[in-house]
């Protein structure tokens, strides 16, 4: 009798998944520059497939004063449903900073994972939470924004957020799809 039932139960879901699957909604391969505020930082991103659902990610962000952060790793995607994409990061940091006895480097570890969601047709709203771990230290960090897409291949973007190394900061970028 339990055979019969798993047999019914895996024909259902051979025959309801082509109808759930879907593809994902926001396109991953990108570069990003970007300006972050309070305190000033410069930095980019890139960002490209590696298959339909991961990603290689390379990401710096400086303020120019001897310092950097500079990470690399692999992102997941994937659809939620038509209107939204949950996606997530694991990354190195090398980070190089001023300490109270001059400049110091570390190596750091980030797990971090969110949701983008078309808050209407060109505007897409993020919502990012995570973990950056080092130094016998766990940092909680985070970000909220939204993201106007003028074109596929060109978005305007406006975040809040703390990253754990600068700080809470208010960031602008651009973004160019390819």
């Amino acid at each position: 009798m339990l055979g019969k039932a798993t047999r019914r139960a895996l024909l259902c879901i051979a025959v309801i998944a082509p109808v759930v699957v879907q593809a994902n909604n926001f396109n991953y391969n990108s570069f990003q520059v970007r300006l972050g505020a309070d305190p000033g930082t410069t930095g980019a991103e890139f960002s490209t497939y590696f298959t339909q659902n991961t990603h290689f990610i390379v990401k710096a962000d400086s303020r120019f004063e001897g310092d950097w952060d500079i990470a690399g790793g692999l992102g997941f995607n994937g659809p939620i449903n038509q209107f939204a994409d949950t996606y997530g990061q694991l990354l190195i940091h090398n980070v190089k900073y001023k300490g109270d006895e001059g400049l110091d480097t570390s190596f750091l570890s980030e797990f971090n994972i969110g949701t983008r969601v078309w808050l209407m047709q060109q505007v897409e709203v993020v919502g990012q939470i995570g973990m950056l771990n080092g130094n016998d230290k766990t940092r909680f960090i985070w970000d909220i924004g939204a993201r106007f897409h003028s074109t596929d291949q060109l978005s305007l973007g406006v975040d809040v957020k703390d990253g754990g190394i600068y700080g809470t900061q208010a960031v602008m970028s651009v973004r160019f799809g390819f």
